[in-house]
């Protein structure tokens, strides 16, 4: 049986999924209030002022669990809404202004890609075959979902929309730098800058705001469908690390098909049940991996919130916060041990 400490990563991960894939056919519902660009813009808004409200409540209640952004997350977090925020919506926008929409809905798929690929060759996370194998029923899945019968033609439309999924699969592995910190404080600034983003490109395109009911509900989708799934996401990242977390985000338009069969009474096609039974393999091969050896923890002096577990047995000082679970900075002293582990935050050392 596995571990609830092995399984929270993944459980937040596909929670983040099903948050995201159910906002999609909902929002398919408010496209008659409004058009698409300005519909987006509408959803990271919802998000960005829906957390900063609820970051502002917590700070009243001196609630301070979770870590803080400080002056060194700065950098980090700059990258992550230009790439996020910015240059990902820029490029999607202006490519689906010239693509088809079964070239968009295939390429796509590349930012699970993108972000996997970078995850293991550029900050060296760990992989073996099994999650390998894992991470192509998933995308494979994904693929055969939004394949639509016809060949991808390259022009600048779909070379603008693959930068986009590249400026996501950055965004995802610049986010893990910050996945100690407040997720909610994190996810608040990207919805925020996002939306901002959307809404001047919508105006600039001669978009219009939907009547203020339109508005409402779609800042309420946002707020869950993009908002707290990000923060489920960076939650994820803490856990699990960009590659894998990115593998599970990928079952978001599987959900969200299955979800446009129940609501808005989609067929049941051959392509959804196909890509069920390659996404359950996928995602079967990854909660089932059993990743254990001898390794070492060096020094490492951080602040994230967390219990007094086997990693933080460590002194607190009498200005520390008590109860658990709480944040306040700490340090890990040099530890060798056996067990099983992600690469979390804790555990990104070579193989």
């Amino acid at each position: 049986m596995l571990k609830i400490a092995t399984t929270r990563g993944p459980l937040l991960a596909l929670a983040s999924a099903a948050l995201f894939g159910a906002s999609t056919p909902l929002a398919k519902m408010l496209l008659d209030v409004t058009s698409p660009w300005m519909l987006a813009g509408l959803l990271y808004l919802g998000s960005g002022i829906g957390l900063s409200i609820y970051l502002a409540w917590k700070r009243l209640r001196g609630d301070q669990d979770d870590a803080p952004l400080t002056l060194t997350d700065v950098p980090w977090l700059a990258l992550v809404v230009l790439f996020g925020g910015v240059l990902g919506p820029v490029l999607l926008m202006s490519g689906l202004s010239v693509s088809s929409a079964s070239s968009a809905s295939l390429l796509l798929n590349l930012e699970a890609i993108a972000t996997m690929a970078i995850a293991w060759i550029v900050f060296r996370e760990y992989v073996d075959n099994r999650l390998l194998i894992g991470a192509a029923a998933i995308v494979l899945g994904s693929i055969i979902l939004s394949w639509q019968g016809n060949a991808i033609a390259i022009g600048w439309g779909e070379i603008a929309i693959a930068g986009a999924c590249l400026c996501w699969g950055i965004d995802n592995n610049l986010t893990r730098k910050l996945s100690a910190a407040d997720p909610v404080a994190t996810s608040a600034i990207k919805g925020i800058a996002a939306g901002t983003v959307n809404l001047v490109l919508a105006a600039s395109q001669g978009a219009s705001l939907p009547a203020a009911s339109g508005i409402a509900l779609s800042g309420l989708l946002g707020l869950f469908g993009y908002g707290v799934s990000l923060v489920l996401f960076v939650i994820a990242l803490r856990h699990l690390g960009s590659a894998r977390t990115g593998a599970y985000y990928s079952t978001a338009p599987f959900i969200g098909a299955a979800l446009s069969v129940a609501l808005l009474g989609d067929p049941l096609s051959i392509q959804l049940v196909a890509a069920a039974a390659l996404m359950a393999i996928g995602v079967w091969l990854h909660l089932t991996e059993q990743h254990e050896h001898e390794h070492s923890h060096p020094t490492l002096a951080h602040d994230h919130r967390h219990t007094h577990d086997e990693h933080h047995q460590h002194v607190h000082r009498p200005e520390d916060p008590r109860g658990e679970p709480h944040s306040h900075p700490h340090e890990h002293v040099p530890l060798v041990h056996r067990h099983r582990h992600y690469p979390d935050i804790h555990h990104r050392h070579g193989h």
